[in-house]
């Protein structure tokens, strides 16, 4: 697949654990393929929700092409870290695993200039030719990425996406702005911030709850592609408990025990993650509980 926008619903995957701690590879597979079948346009394995700071990279790869396998839609492949040659190594190696794309989180701890960021992703997107997506979340890397940064980057031909998790809409509103005549394509990374990130220009969303709640993810985000923004609102409200719920705890812990809730997975995580504090469980429960079926809404 050639992808030139980025466009809808890519949930940001979890990777299940056996009791052990080993991946399994088995219900990946499953978690891929229901999402598929729910309508999503693609899928991002091995990023921040997918605990990519506790896999080996060769653990890494297997998952991509663990999922690149199972479905037919596009696979983003987060290949990003603070080593410069190390996330050239893990994009080309994702590249030769069969992703269609790449999600590349900005190099956190060492906290680089702006020039620095630039030449970071610029090094990535000379190398490796498939479409790119600069992560911008400053709560887990340390530094933000300015918007003259991004901007810059969008003119590079292999940068076509930006993921923003900042919870700043008017640093989004800006790139936006600023990369209309570019291919480019600015996408939400904070699920609370799915709708308002569209109404200023945003192509979709890398989300979290859409592990949990595919169809109505889609039909918000797609209902707002098409300017229908009353329904895109309703179904923004009905998710925003289950939004907020998510992130209770550090991702991807809530999201876990909610699949596992659900029957999607086994929710266990590695450490130095550890499982949902107890008495959450009952509280996540009720919120999930409260969800009906999508298909047997009138």
């Amino acid at each position: 697949m050639t992808l030139t926008e980025f466009r809808g619903v890519y949930p940001a995957m979890t990777t299940p654990f056996h009791e052990d701690g080993s991946i399994d590879f088995e219900t990946l597979r499953e978690d891929a393929r229901r999402l598929a079948d729910a309508g999503v346009d693609g899928l991002v394995p091995v990023g921040s929700t997918g605990e990519s700071a506790t896999l080996s990279h060769d653990e890494h790869i297997e998952v991509v092409e663990a999922v690149v396998d199972a479905v037919d839609v596009p696979v983003i492949a987060g290949s990003g870290s603070n080593n410069t040659a190390e996330a050239l190594s893990l994009s080309r190696r994702s590249a030769e695993a069969g992703a269609d794309a790449l999600l590349l989180i900005s190099p956190y701890y060492n906290k680089p200039e702006p020039q620095g960021m630039y030449e970071h992703y610029r090094t990535i997107a000379d190398e490796v030719d498939l479409p790119q997506i600069v992560y911008n979340v400053p709560g887990r890397t340390g530094q933000n990425i300015s918007v003259d940064t991004a901007v810059d980057l969008a003119a590079h031909p292999n940068i076509l996406g930006y993921k923003a998790a900042s919870g700043d809409l008017n640093q989004v509103s800006e790139i936006v702005e600023r990369t209309r005549d570019e291919d480019f394509s600015v996408l939400a990374g904070d699920d609370g911030l799915i709708l308002p990130t569209l109404s200023v220009g945003g192509t979709g969303t890398i989300s979290v709850v859409a592990n949990v709640e595919p169809e109505r993810t889609v039909d918000m985000v797609h209902s707002a592609l098409d300017d229908d923004y009353e329904h895109a609102r309703e179904r923004h409200h009905e998710l925003g408990p289950l939004m907020r719920a998510l992130f209770w705890e550090t991702n991807p812990i809530p999201v876990n025990e909610a699949m596992a809730i659900r029957g999607y997975g086994p929710g266990h995580v590695r450490l130095p993650l550890t499982r949902l504090s107890e008495e959450l469980r009952p509280d996540l429960e009720a919120v999930l509980a409260d969800l009906e079926p999508l298909e047997a809404e009138a």
